[in-house]
């Protein structure tokens, strides 16, 4: 990438409180506002750059590098220029921005626009970019989110249909708000036999009907563009893998990515969104999305971001009016195809991260990345800072991550074993989910 790189802008830094605000490439990736002097940390581990970076575009060690968008605050008070991607949501060019003296040199991979904003304030001129981005590329109405439940937190791949029936159960005892359950990862056999149930769920027809019957909405979990090497999918249809494209390696197995420039794999996201469309869900959390757009040999002669975009409209055509949340998602390719977007990490029960890597789960680095990206909220979509999980035993500092889904919270879920939880865990809850925040800009 590096022979590709053209200059952009020299950026004169005015002095202190000189920043630069980095845009990851997708929702796990690192993102925020740092100063010029202290370079973020890079990923170490193959397995984290796969998953969590823009594994053919990588940030070097010495420079800091936006995907699509880049901001620099040149000092207390001074002008804020804003670099970002001319081509809207069909390339996600690599903006770098490199120190040389008192001043910084912006470099491309693309064509980007050069703004200067005359307001000090960066997430301000964040905003007013992302609402001008918005409108350019057509992004839907946002809508007003739903208040959820998820199993995921509580009961990771482990959770049972049984497991689902008693918190449907405890929110009507315990007269939560609560409009979605979301059944997570763990009802399918393998990722990619997404209609194939494993062992502990009966049947997904059943369980949606008990849902709804008390008066809740069915949400369900789907990666739809990971196939697991040791799924049916895989074995049958090789030929609907995007050839050379390593997705990662994750539940003990390689991970391979569905081609929905196939024909065969297109009508296969088809049936599978229209049989749970069918089946009583119309709310969908969309993970691991950065699949789709990897670079890789396709069927057909398509950009990854081309791919990926289409086999979003796939499943929104097969499952209608249904509300879509992304998670993994790469940012910038995905205004205007999501209601809700996860804009960090997944949490966890330790507040710091382990080993050396950001964006692996942790409440630091989810909260650090949902402030960064509060300005996105109202403007590209609502912001999902991820699962409110305030158990009394095994989670520390719970009392700082409900303050930030409270304050940064857009989508607001709980996933705690609703029954387990101490009386101040109930309240918290209760008063979260009480009272979201409309889909507007927040303010403050």
């Amino acid at each position: 990438m590096e022979d590709d790189m053209e200059d952009v802008a020299e950026v004169a830094l005015s002095g202190p409180g000189a920043t630069v605000y980095e845009e990851g490439w997708q929702s796990w990736s690192p993102t925020g506002s740092f100063p010029v002097d202290a370079i973020p940390r890079r990923p170490s581990r193959r397995k984290e750059i796969a998953m969590r970076f823009r594994a053919d575009r990588l940030a070097p060690a010495d420079a800091f590098q936006g995907e699509g968008l880049l901001a620099v605050g040149t000092g207390d008070g001074a002008p804020v220029h804003v670099f970002a991607s001319t081509a809207g949501v069909e390339e996600v060019p690599s903006i770098r921005a490199e120190r040389r003296g008192d001043s910084l040199v912006v470099r491309a991979d693309g064509p980007v626009e050069h703004r200067v904003e005359e307001t000090g304030d960066l997430s301000e001129a964040l905003g007013r970019w992302g609402a001008d981005f918005a409108e350019s590329v057509g992004a839907r109405s946002i809508r007003e989110a739903p208040t959820l439940w998820c199993s995921w937190y509580e009961y990771f791949t482990d959770v049972t249909e049984a497991d689902i029936v008693e918190n449907v159960e405890a929110m009507d005892e315990l007269d939560l708000p609560i409009d979605v359950v979301q059944i997570d990862d763990g009802y399918q056999r393998e990722l990619g036999d997404w209609l194939t149930l494993s062992p502990r769920f009966a049947s997904l027809d059943d369980l949606s009907t008990r849902i709804r019957d008390h008066g809740r909405r069915a949400g369900i979990w789907v990666a739809p563009y990971l196939v697991g090497a040791r799924s049916d999918l895989a074995a049958r249809h090789p030929e609907w893998l995007v050839g050379g494209a390593d997705a990662g390696h994750n539940w003990d197995q390689d991970l391979h990515v569905l081609d929905t420039s196939h024909p065969g794999a297109a009508a296969y996201l088809v049936e599978v969104f229209s049989t749970l469309k069918e089946t009583g869900f119309d709310f969908f959390k969309l993970d691991f999305l950065y699949a789709g757009a990897m670079a890789g040999r396709r069927h057909e002669d398509v950009t990854p971001t081309e791919a990926y975009r289409n086999g979003i409209a796939l499943i929104r055509e097969a499952v209608g009016d249904a509300y879509l949340l992304g998670c993994g998602a790469p940012v910038l390719p995905s205004v205007g195809l999501f209601d809700a977007m996860r804009v960090g990490p997944d949490i966890s029960a330790t507040y710091e991260p382990h080993g050396e890597d950001m964006s692996v789960p942790s409440q630091r680095d989810a909260a650090d990345s949902v402030v960064a990206r509060a300005w996105q909220h109202g403007r590209f979509w609502v912001n999902d800072p991820d699962c409110l999980v305030v158990r009394p035993t095994g989670m520390e500092r719970r009392e700082d991550w409900a303050a930030s889904i409270e304050r940064y919270g857009g989508l607001r879920g709980s996933s705690d074993r609703l029954r387990s939880l101490d009386r101040w865990g109930l309240e918290t809850t209760r008063r979260l989910l009480s009272a979201v925040p409309p889909p507007a800009p927040f303010s403050g």
